[in-house]
């Protein structure tokens, strides 16, 4: 029986976003690419809201990928000052709908100004206990796992830990996403603009997520495809391997 309406009791705990399309928007409407990326930062306020209002636990955003930086100087550079923009702007809502920052990937690599941002973001909003908006950020999974990899080498050539005494859980413990514990792995994955990859993006943890292809392109997309992305999870059946549900 199809499901029209969103059961509150099974929204998807942790939903991870790839915000694609913000360049095509923009050319298509005859404007600077860093028009669609403004554009697109208005609906990271919108979505974030409503992840939080619908009783999403953890929202984590892909927001600026390792291989990002191919992009041409300026853009880059533009997208290097969007935290500060946002954070300064947005951080006074996130703190009145009891929203926690946080980020994953390599942040030393940043501008100072927005390390800075993203610091003062997370610590202004430290005390908040609802929903973690987790910003994706100079993030690449292989690079993400290549690390863990290296780290629990050492740890096994210091003699902590024996080689056979390696589990999927000491990966985890090790992955940049540790500090969400139960919560590390995404329910599920929205892509936004018709593209159906995953663009090296929590390539460990979508082991089991379901993953939603959506053609608009996010500047476009609205709280209500939010939620029908949603309800669309609640349809599905999700075995993990086993037999389908009676």
């Amino acid at each position: 029986m199809e499901i029209t309406e969103l059961e509150r009791k099974r929204v998807p705990k942790h939903v991870a976003i790839i915000m694609d399309g913000n360049g095509r928007w923009a050319q298509r409407r005859h404007l600077p690419r860093i028009a669609g990326h403004k554009r697109g930062m208005d609906v990271v306020e919108d979505i974030t809201i409503a992840a939080s209002d619908l009783g999403v636990q953890v929202l984590t955003l892909y927001a600026f990928s390792t291989e990002n930086w191919k992009r041409p100087e300026t853009e880059v550079n533009y997208l290097m000052s969007l935290p500060t923009r946002f954070f300064n702007k947005f951080v006074p809502k996130l703190i009145a709908n009891n929203v926690r920052v946080k980020t994953i990937g390599d942040n030393e690599q940043l501008p100072a100004e927005t390390q800075k941002a993203v610091r003062k973001a997370q610590l202004d909003t430290q005390a908040c206990d609802g929903m973690i908006l987790n910003f994706a950020l100079n993030y690449g999974s292989r690079t993400e796992i290549t690390e863990a990899v290296q780290e629990i080498a050492t740890e096994v050539h210091d003699g902590q830990i024996a080689p056979e005494e390696i589990t999927e859980q000491t990966v985890q413990n090790h992955l940049k996403t540790n500090f969400l514990g139960e919560l590390a792995d995404p329910d599920l994955l929205i892509r936004t603009s018709g593209e159906e990859r995953i663009s090296n993006f929590l390539l460990w943890q979508l082991a089991y997520s379901e993953l939603a292809f959506t053609s608009k392109l996010w500047p476009d997309f609205t709280p209500a495809d939010f939620e029908a992305e949603l309800l669309d999870f609640q349809q599905r059946n999700r075995r993990f391997g086993g037999l389908k549900n009676k």
